[in-house]
């Protein structure tokens, strides 16, 4: 007998709108941020929004697909859609670490638009690339390493930029972020039973407006907003990858690590998912998010999607495929009728950046309990070079006055993050000539400019390359020495058993 599996039902809502906030925040915080930079509406409301939700629907829809293919494959009911939208840290690292610095350097709008456009295209087309070969990424790049970077990422762009943000305005801020804590961590139920970022949300603007924070005419400005936005093709990807293979092809050292984080935690997000009950082949979500950020940076869209650990949530609420759907169709109608705009132009980022905070502590948590208790000096050290790309991005020149080790830490942070937290990891587990052989990694990235160097050349940072060169013979040694102690102690354990006997 074949099961019936509905195109939507009742759980479908609440994980609606779980899937939507997060997607909602995001949304808004790359509003807000984009036009603080001085980006015209007519690039944000209509191109770089559009193309994100183009992303965001085909996501959608592919994964609603493969939630009914599963339902038929398995003859089951209990079928939830895998959660896609938006990857928060990564878009973090593409508003600071791919769109300032080109804008920076163009001092031109639509050209920065479009060489962060080109990023976007080139970070899918990497990890459907790393669909083919991702678990072999997944079993040679150590996990503490990798998550170490990523927290890093999340406690200075994530926690630090948005606490700031919340503290910036403590009326509203220091309200909505208790919300947030009192439902997220202390696990309380709200009043209403109104889910708790919604509530957060919806706290924050109606205190703004009642503080008079907010005026009631941004109200007649948010609606100025709504209009009628076409997702038109674009091509941006293109014209921008002229400048991203030629003056800034030093953010290759920022994409490839950052993408690569992107398909590992699609993964290790699909494997939570196979470990709640439904399993998805991994392969195909790389592929299929990897799709998706081009497709939406092919319409004007400048961030990579991914695969939400929520997903796990959504299935905890018994949810189906109808909340996927029902997530494409709201933000495709959001997108093209300006909602998103005036969404942004009435929400206070006070209210938003809570929610974010939130989100880089779960970050944070999540690394530590995720990796043993013995890891946890490697994922530290992993975190401290975003601490300093933070400072160089945010303080620029004056950034090498507080230390001279700063900038060049900074520079390609995700790369160094990475190989320093790679090489502790091999250390703690006595495996030296593994970690001799990240040093050599390290010492070449150096030599190549895509660490402790401000643009890619030959020999860019010759201090560093011969630095990590003798750190590599360093390791060399000390593992041949320890090779060397632990025959000799075989040998002695051996010649005693014998002499016993």
């Amino acid at each position: 007998m074949t099961v019936h599996y509905p195109l939507f039902k009742k759980q479908d809502i609440d994980a609606f709108f779980a899937l939507f906030q997060n997607n909602l925040a995001n949304f808004v915080v790359i509003t807000v941020t984009l036009l603080g930079m001085g980006f015209p509406s007519s690039i944000v409301f209509g191109r770089v929004i559009p193309g994100i939700a183009v992303a965001v629907i085909v996501g959608n829809l592919y994964y609603a697909y493969m939630a009914k293919r599963l339902s038929s494959k398995e003859n089951r009911a209990d079928v939830t859609a895998l959660s896609y939208g938006i990857s928060t840290p990564v878009m973090f690292v593409f508003l600071f670490g791919v769109t300032a610095p080109a804008l920076a350097l163009t001092n031109d709008y639509e050209l920065a638009w479009k060489i962060a456009v080109a990023a976007a295209f080139l970070s899918g087309l990497v990890e459907a690339l790393v669909s083919f070969f991702g678990n072999w990424v997944r079993r040679h790049l150590p996990r503490p390493a990798l998550l170490g970077a990523l927290a890093g990422v999340a406690f200075t762009f994530v926690i630090g930029e948005m606490l700031f943000e919340t503290f910036a305005i403590p009326v509203i801020g220091l309200v909505t972020l208790a919300i947030i804590l009192v439902g997220f961590v202390a696990k309380v139920a709200l009043p209403f039973r109104i889910p708790t970022s919604l509530f957060a949300i919806l706290a924050g603007t109606i205190l703004a407006f009642a503080l008079g924070y907010e005026s009631w005419g941004t109200i007649g400005e948010a609606l100025s907003n709504v209009g009628f936005y076409p997702m038109l093709p674009t091509l941006a990807p293109f014209e921008g990858m002229t400048y991203l293979f030629g003056a800034l092809i030093g953010l290759l050292a920022i994409l490839i690590p950052i993408t690569l984080y992107n398909a590992i935690e699609t993964m290790n997000n699909v494997d939570a998912m196979a470990a709640a009950g439904d399993s998805y082949d991994v392969r195909e979500c790389q592929a299929v998010d990897g799709v998706g950020t081009m497709l939406g940076a092919c319409f004007g869209g400048m961030f990579p999607t991914t695969v939400y650990i929520a997903t796990v949530g959504a299935k905890e609420m018994n949810a189906g495929r109808g909340y996927s759907l029902l997530n494409a169709a709201v933000f495709a109608l959001a997108a093209v009728t300006g909602m998103i705009a005036a969404f942004s132009a009435l929400i206070p980022m006070q209210a938003i950046a809570p929610v974010l905070v939130f989100v880089g502590m779960s970050m944070i948590a999540s690394t530590f309990a995720n990796n043993e208790k013995k890891y946890y000096p490697a994922i530290v050290l992993a975190m401290v070079p975003y601490l300093a790309n933070y400072m160089m991005t945010n303080l620029n020149t004056e950034a090498g006055e507080v230390s001279a080790g700063i900038v060049p830490l900074g520079e390609g942070a995700m790369f160094t993050a990475i190989l320093l937290g790679a090489m502790t990891v091999c250390l703690i587990d006595k495996n030296f000539f593994r970690a001799s052989m990240f040093a050599l990694i390290a010492a070449f990235l150096s030599f190549t400019g895509f660490m402790h160097a401000s643009s890619l050349a030959f020999n860019a940072a010759p201090d560093f390359t011969v630095g990590y060169v003798i750190v590599a013979a360093f390791l060399v040694y000390i593992g041949v020495k320890e090779r060397q102690s632990e025959l000799v102690l075989r040998e002695s354990t051996d010649s005693g058993e014998r002499m016993a006997s």
